[in-house]
């Protein structure tokens, strides 16, 4: 099994550099690549969907991004502690109808020993926003990164 880095312990850089990562991935709205990130057993809590493994992810993600169109992310550190991370995070995206939303979430992140998570579970609000209120339009700015994102 290949390593994917950084691996726990983490430390406040190796902790932010993983968050960052996974921001970079969920952008991409390919639900294979996101996949990569997770151990071939992973179980995730997203809502009130429980999902186990590689290929349930896959589904789900598809699933996701047929739904929440324009998808755009961003994820903070929150807090860590050996392999554990804990991150908040906001996203928009438009519905089928052409509605804007916006996403605020809390996740709760285990890895294994090679930087595989292992656990994911995730808690989300949704609030109905007006297009012209958008704030994440597309990947993160190179500018932008390693800043928190405002509340509201």
């Amino acid at each position: 099994m290949a390593d994917r880095p950084p691996l726990p312990p983490f430390t406040h850089a190796t902790a932010a550099q993983k968050v960052q990562a996974a921001e970079d991935a969920w952008n991409t709205r390919d639900p294979h690549k996101v996949a990569l990130a997770y151990s071939e057993d992973s179980v995730w809590r997203n809502r009130d969907t429980f999902v186990t493994g590689r290929a349930g992810i896959v589904a789900f993600l598809t699933a996701k991004w047929q739904r929440e169109l324009d998808y755009a992310l961003r994820k903070d550190l929150w807090a860590f502690d050996g392999n554990r991370i804990a991150v908040r995070f906001q996203y928009e995206s438009r519905d089928t109808d052409g509605r804007w939303w916006r996403s605020y979430g809390n996740e709760l992140w285990e890895f294994d020993e090679h930087g595989l998570m292992t656990r994911r579970e995730a808690s989300i609000n949704d609030v109905r926003i007006e297009e012209g209120e958008r704030r994440i339009h597309g990947p993160r700015p190179e500018a932008e990164r390693g800043r928190s994102f405002p509340l509201r």
